[in-house]
Parts: C-alpha cells; sequence; structure tokens
C-alpha cells in the first residue's frame, strides 16, 4: 500500500524534481519530434531550422563580402566595352524583324482586376506570382501545385525563370508562356495596356527578422506580378507575395531593383494570341536577337556609369547567352571588385558556368564555396561546387556535392548527367 509518510518531501510517487524534469524534457522532445512530421507544422519550421543552422555558422565563422575574382593567368585579355556586338547566325541576321514596332504611345495609365492575393510561403516567391498571374487566366490551383514540382524542398533559395516557363509548360499547357531580358517601363506599360499581367524579377529589402547572419545586407532577389501603372504618380501597381497586395511601386524604384536581373520580365498568352504578342515585342520576340538589346543596353550602363556593379554583372551575363566566356569572366570580375550582394549567388550562376568554360577552377571553387556558406540549399551551387572538385581531382568529392544537389531538387537533370558522366549512380 502507497505510504505518502515513507516519502520525503521534494518527490511525487517516487520521483525526485531532478528525475521528474529529466521525463519532461525527454517527452517535450519526443513531442516536438512528432510534430515536425506534420507537413504542415514542418513547412513552417524547417526554413527557421536552416536559417538558425546558417545564422550560427557565420556567428562562428564570418563569411564577409562577395570575394574578388582569382584570374587564370592564360585567359585571353578582351576589351568587353569595345566588342559590343555579336555575330547572329545567318538565318537569324536574315529574318526581316523590325528593331522597333509601330505602336502608338501607351496609355498614360492601365490597370487590370488584381488577382485573389496569395502570401508566400517561405522562399516561394516565384511560385506565389505564377500562382496569381495564373488565377488570372482561369487556374484555380496554388503556389503549392507549382513549388512541389519545381522546389520540393522549403529551404531551395531560388527558382529560375526557365523553372518557371518548365511548369507552365507541362502543368498548365493551355498557354504558353515565355520571358526576355533587356526589358523596359515602356515594355512593362505596353503589355499591361494590352492586358497582360507581367512578372518581373528583382529585388527587396528583408525584414532583420528574416536576417541570416550577423553582417546581413538584407539584399534578396523577388518576383513581382505587375497588374498596374499610372504616369500621373509614375507608380506600378505589384501583387508582392512578400509585403502584400496592390502595392504601389514608384518607377524609379522598379527600375532599380529590377536591374540586378537584367531587365527580366514573363509573360502568359493563349495560343491564338501569339501575333499580338510579335507586335508588341517586335524585334525582341527573337530571342537571340533580344540578348544583342539587353547586351547593347547593358554596355551603355557601364560607359554611362563604370561602377555600377549590376550593369558589370548583365554584360557578362548577356555574354554567356552567347557563348563568350573570356568577355563574360571580364565583366563579372568587374563587378565582384566594384561589390555585390551577399545572396547575389543564391540567384545567379552565369559566373560558375563562365569560370568554368574558361577553365578557371580556381575561382570556381572560391566562388561556389563562398556561396555555399551563405546557403547549401542550392542545387546549381552544388552541382558547380562539384564539377570544380571533378577538375581538381576529388571524384568522390565531386560526386557527394551532385547528390546534395539532389537531395535539393530530386529530378534536377545536370546533377544526374554529372553522376552519370563519371559513373556513379544517384
Amino acid at each position: 500500500m502507497f505510504n505518502p509518510d515513507s516519502y520525503s518531501s521534494g518527490t511525487l510517487f517516487g520521483m525526485s524534481k531532478r528525475n521528474i524534469i529529466i521525463v519532461a524534457g525527454v517527452g517535450a522532445i519526443l513531442l516536438a519530434v512528432v510534430l515536425y512530421q506534420i507537413p504542415a507544422i514542418n513547412s513552417r519550421l524547417a526554413w527557421r531550422f536552416e536559417v538558425g543552422r546558417i545564422y550560427a555558422k557565420n556567428l562562428i565563422h564570418p563569411v564577409g563580402n562577395v570575394p574578388t575574382a582569382i584570374p587564370n593567368t592564360l585567359e585571353p585579355t578582351v576589351a568587353v566595352v569595345e566588342s559590343p556586338t555579336i555575330t547572329l547566325t545567318p538565318e537569324i541576321a536574315e529574318t526581316a524583324i523590325p528593331a522597333t514596332p509601330t505602336l502608338a504611345p501607351p496609355p498614360a495609365q492601365a490597370r487590370l482586376n488584381s488577382p485573389p492575393y496569395e502570401k508566400q510561403t517561405p522562399n516561394n516567391c516565384g511560385p506565389a506570382a505564377l500562382s496569381m498571374m495564373l488565377y488570372m487566366y482561369g487556374w484555380s490551383g496554388s503556389q503549392k501545385d507549382i513549388s512541389d514540382v519545381i522546389k520540393p524542398v522549403t529551404g531551395d533559395r531560388n527558382v529560375n525563370p526557365d523553372e518557371l516557363v518548365y511548369w507552365v509548360s507541362n502543368y498548365a499547357g493551355w498557354l504558353h508562356i515565355d520571358y526576355r531580358v533587356g526589358g523596359h517601363l515602356e515594355t512593362l506599360k505596353r503589355f499591361i495596356a494590352a492586358k497582360y499581367p507581367v512578372i518581373i524579377e528583382g529585388t527587396t529589402s528583408l525584414n532583420p527578422d528574416d536576417s541570416g547572419w550577423p553582417d546581413d545586407d538584407l539584399w534578396a532577389a523577388h518576383y513581382l506580378l505587375l497588374t498596374g501603372y499610372d504616369d500621373s504618380t509614375k507608380t506600378f501597381i505589384a501583387q508582392d507575395a512578400y509585403k502584400g497586395p496592390d502595392k504601389v511601386v514608384p518607377y524609379e524604384q522598379l527600375l532599380s531593383e529590377w536591374e540586378p536581373f537584367n531587365y527580366m520580365y514573363l509573360f502568359i498568352y493563349l495560343p491564338d494570341e501569339e501575333e499580338e504578342l510579335k507586335t508588341l515585342l517586335g524585334s525582341n520576340w527573337d530571342k537571340d536577337i533580344n540578348r544583342q538589346h539587353a547586351l547593347d543596353m547593358s554596355q551603355a550602363a557601364t560607359v554611362k556609369n563604370p561602377s555600377d556593379a549590376f550593369a558589370w554583372f548583365n554584360v557578362g551575363s548577356n555574354f554567356v547567352y552567347f557563348e563568350k566566356y573570356p568577355e563574360a569572366n571580364q565583366a563579372y570580375d568587374k563587378a565582384r571588385q566594384i561589390g555585390l550582394p551577399q545572396r547575389m549567388f543564391r540567384y545567379q550562376f552565369g559566373p560558375f558556368i563562365a569560370n568554368f568554360q574558361a577553365n578557371r577552377n580556381d575561382d570556381l571553387l572560391a566562388l561556389s564555396n563562398y556561396a555555399l556558406e551563405r546557403t547549401d540549399m542550392s542545387e546549381e551551387t552544388w552541382l558547380w561546387h562539384g564539377w570544380a572538385l571533378y577538375r581538381s581531382g576529388d571524384n568522390k568529392g565531386a560526386v557527394e556535392n551532385w547528390r546534395k544537389a539532389l537531395s535539393v531538387r530530386p529530378d534536377y537533370k545536370d546533377a544526374l548527367y554529372a553522376l552519370q558522366f563519371v559513373g556513379a549512380t544517384p
């Protein structure tokens, strides 16, 4: 029979306070583990865990600013600004596409009906912006339908425009989708005035609560869905999945935030609207000609302001498109010398490609190392870091990197190819 008098004060049913605390702690841990397995809770907490891990890592070993380039002394010297013209293939050069569409100026204002607002889940502004855009074309899904395919891991920090194009082409096939670079304010106005919403890729300032490390510059890439503009106030109306619906964005602010991503704009249209799109785009309908326009535009920007790091970066990206890798590297090197945001290589991987193609392996390794210190949830960075290791003779490390790329994006074709190239299994 239980005799309470046989137990000293400070015990409960034979357990000391110390044991009670231990049992309670273990129970709390087990409960947390169980709750973490619930998808809704996991999706909210997993990215916070990753942010905390990266923060602690950078607290112990500060990464600092983007490293300047380690040049390859064997790489030829080129004059980037003095090489503005790319020779197009004969087929493209002979195509009769007007350089500038003969269109009346867009009206002073236009506005489309705003779609139901969708707040982005972590790292999901691209799928959220696309989801709102698709709603305007009769779609009834959500950002999760998109992100489950193109970024199934919440911690994946980047969605490329090509991934958005891939999703629409394969899962909303009644629509056509594409994007161009080198856009202008008038480009955006013409689309909206013709009743086509536009997604642009630009930047945003993160909330301090979303800081990733002690010296965080709070600069991040961000997609916006544009649904209106007004020349009298010089503003656009944007559906901002991070900051809210119907946000007013001044023209000058939009231009500044748009530049780091080469003035990219993405649009959707129905098949029978293709001729209208060709008219709106003029010569920019052709992707090679569009890229030449963008190269001219970015080079002119470096002449106007030689200290514009983003203009130099855009020059590099446009040269990569034309497979002019020495020219691209010189432009990228200049951008890094001037200074780039800490997260730049979460979202843009042209310097990795240019380094690889020009055999600048030391710089590829250093730059991809830097990017991984800022986030290791990037399949593209693991891919190129793996190729740098492979060229350094570290086949085992390369294979591990490519498998890590697949852990972020399980169907990542470039990583699957890399593993196949060396005869390794996923």
